[in-house]
């Protein structure tokens, strides 16, 4: 079948996608079906997100009167569980509720990027580029082109939450594929493929940092390139793409096209038509905005005593453009805002979807109404975290987890492994990568340091681990949002939904990407710059 005949047959919605097929199911399907009705079976996630601080502030009443052995890694005080059902702590909590949900880190970043997102979607911008794409992509390669502009937006923080993910379920329709099979592939490269990328960015310098001053512990001289697991990370982009290619397309599409039918609203989806030629002309103009735009802030970026630039001296020019202080680096989401909106404008008034600016504020407003319960979800998200944060619940997990690690007294392999496997687990408790990191490195990294392992390594492992299992925990900041993407297309979507159409990505991927590991380090091959496998 030719590229053209196979993208005309995929312009007609695939009507199997509609209805649960019947037909035998394997041990696996059945296996994630059971998951997922399970998992259904909780309450509405912003229940459960409730329900779970109440179980942080009752567990924290019972522990606080406790003398606990643990030791935190940063202050090298002794762990105290606080009693968040103290006076001074229920104060604490009516007073900081609405600092607590407006803070919450992903809620404006989401609002302020789907503003934009929101304008190029009412105006056609990204249903006739997404027409144009697909026109180029067969629809054998959707899924590794997916997975690749996943793992690419991690240059962007996180965008690819907010932006691939959707678009990912609207490509995969557009070509007669399962959305939801979108969703996995696009979550799959974003969040289970975190760390994996070809062009580093800001998490690159702030692990490097923590790294280097848990290592300055034993050795007060260590320095830690930002860099030290690019090579790795580089060559992790194609075990990642790999492994969601093969999962999507053979394990989770097959049985979602079966037993997951697509049941909401695909009236505003686009389809494979050829673009007019008003549309075109519209996306060249549109195209050329985006450009134009993109080589301004370049311009500005590298102009000499550039205000976007980290002004610190000692690091050098590439450090000031990536560090995590860079104002660029701080400003993705406005950039993300500023990206789509201008495209979806010059792309409204040139194929003349908009005459006004009424209608660009109406492209806004319908983005934020489609936000409503994920405004929701997120009020009671910020709550449990903060409540969670506060009680040292979670420090004092992963310190004892840690501790049980270092008294196994392992091989350097299996420790390497067991690194993996605890940041796994640390990750269900604490979603910040960063705080993960500041808990184990003050650990791990000279405790390895003085089993010949060096800090790069021990930073790599720690990276497979942090991104393996980011997929399968609601405590992610971006789960809940996830889940609304997938009621979009499927009603009763739902956490067991979601968790059960991750699972064989972070079952794969914790395996292979461990082997990986283990096999590039016997290889010798280096991890990025100026980085070693044994210390000294």
């Amino acid at each position: 079948m030719s590229e053209n005949n196979e993208h005309k047959e995929a312009s007609t919605p695939n009507p199997d996608l509609h209805r649960v097929l019947p037909g035998k199911r394997t041990w696996l399907e059945r296996t994630l079906g059971a998951i997922e009705t399970v998992g259904n079976k909780l309450p509405d996630p912003a229940v459960l997100f409730f329900l779970l601080m109440i179980l942080v502030w009752v567990l924290s009443a019972v522990l606080a009167p406790i003398q606990f052995s643990a030791v935190h890694p940063s202050t090298g005080e002794a762990i105290q569980v606080v009693n968040q059902l103290s006076g001074s702590e229920m104060a604490n909590f009516l007073v900081n509720m609405v600092s607590v949900f407006v803070n919450f880190a992903p809620l404006g970043i989401v609002l302020v990027a789907l503003l934009g997102v929101g304008v190029a979607e009412h105006t056609g911008f990204i249903n006739a580029g997404l027409r144009r794409l697909l026109g180029w992509t067969s629809v054998r390669l959707l899924t590794p082109m997916v997975i690749l502009v996943a793992i690419i937006s991690h240059t962007a923080a996180d965008a690819g939450y907010v932006v691939v993910i959707p678009l990912g379920a609207v490509m995969f329709y557009a070509a007669g594929r399962h959305p939801l099979a979108g969703i996995a592939a696009a979550f799959a490269g974003v969040s289970g493929g975190f760390s994996a990328n070809f062009i580093p960015s800001a998490i690159d310098p702030m692990l490097a940092g923590i790294t280097e001053a848990a290592g300055q512990v034993l050795d007060p001289t260590l320095q830690v390139n930002p860099l030290v697991n690019w090579f790795f990370m580089a060559a992790s982009s194609f075990v990642v793409i790999s492994v969601g290619w093969w999962l999507t397309d053979k394990v989770v599409e097959p049985r979602l096209i079966k037993d997951t039918p697509v049941d909401g609203d695909m009236s505003d989806m686009p389809r494979m038509e050829g673009l007019s030629a008003t549309e075109a002309r519209g996306l060249f103009w549109a195209t050329t905005s985006v450009v134009v735009a993109i080589a301004l802030m370049t311009i500005a970026v590298l102009m000499p005593d550039s205000p976007l630039r980290d002004p610190n001296p000692e690091l050098a020019f590439h450090e000031s453009i990536t560090s995590f202080g860079a104002p660029l680096m701080r400003s993705i989401v406005p950039l993300i805002f500023i990206f789509f909106l201008i495209p979806g404008i010059v792309y409204g008034y040139v194929a003349g979807t908009i005459e006004t600016h009424k209608d660009i504020i109406k492209g806004m407003t319908r983005a934020m109404e489609s936000m409503g319960y994920y405004i929701v979800m997120a009020f009671f998200a910020a709550q449990f975290i903060a409540a969670f944060s506060a009680s040292n619940l979670g420090i004092l997990l992963a310190v004892n987890g840690a501790e049980f690690l270092q008294a196994l007294n392992l091989p350097a392999q299996l420790t390497i492994v067991g690194i993996v496997a605890l940041t796994m687990f640390v990750n269900l408790f604490v979603g910040s990568a960063s705080a993960k990191w500041l808990i184990i490195a003050p650990i791990f990294v000279p405790m390895l340091m003085q089993l010949g392992i060096s800090p790069e390594l021990t930073q790599a492992a720690y990276r497979v681990g942090d991104s393996t299992s980011n997929i399968l925990t609601p405590l992610l900041p971006y789960f809940p949002l996830v889940v609304v993407f997938c009621k979009k297309y499927f009603k009763d979507a739902g956490i067991g939904t979601l968790i059960s159409m991750m699972l064989p990505y972070a079952v794969a991927l914790s395996i292979i990407w461990t082997i990986f590991l283990l096999i590039y380090w016997g290889l010798g091959i280096p991890l990025g710059l100026q980085a070693s496998y044994t210390y000294p």
